[in-house]
């Protein structure tokens, strides 16, 4: 049984934050914390506004880490993702926040997020980061983020 902390969101009834400065990330222990592993969060419907226009902006978000002692506790992370939805903000703005909020929370051996943005005026936007050194020996696959052809 893990040791939980008590002041989690998961488990109780949330609201969405109305920003992400607003928004709680969460974390728990890593159970597996002796074992470097390869943890991903899909998230294909993520919206965000565009800081110009106000126009909605589309993404499918990939969050992949190699976890330490720490592990984003999930519900957080959707509430914290969700609360971009009526956030202003560039596409390379929104990916490295959330990875760098979230590599901040966990410190992780390794963390990269790839960001495909949905195209406005014709042309996708896709925007990666990294933070750490990928561990020798982690198995990482694909994101399987078709380049832009529709985005399938």
């Amino acid at each position: 049984m893990i040791n939980l902390p008590d002041d989690l969101q998961l488990g109780t009834s949330s609201t969405i934050p109305a920003t992400p400065e607003a928004a709680r990330l969460d974390r728990v222990p890593n159970p597996q914390a002796d074992t470097q592993y390869l943890t991903r969060f899909t998230a294909p419907e993520f919206t965000s506004l565009c800081p110009v226009t106000g126009q909605p902006d589309f993404a499918h978000i990939v969050i992949d880490f190699v976890p330490n002692q720490w592990l984003v506790e999930s519900k957080s992370l959707k509430l914290y993702l969700t609360s971009f939805r009526n956030h202003g903000a560039f596409h390379e703005d929104c990916t490295v926040a959330i990875g760098r909020r979230v590599a901040e929370l966990i410190e992780p051996h390794w963390l990269r997020i790839g960001g495909y943005w949905y195209p406005r005026g014709g042309m996708p936007i896709d925007v990666f980061w990294q933070y750490g050194t990928l561990p020798p020996n982690v198995w990482v696959p694909e994101q399987g983020v078709p380049t832009y052809r529709g985005r399938g």
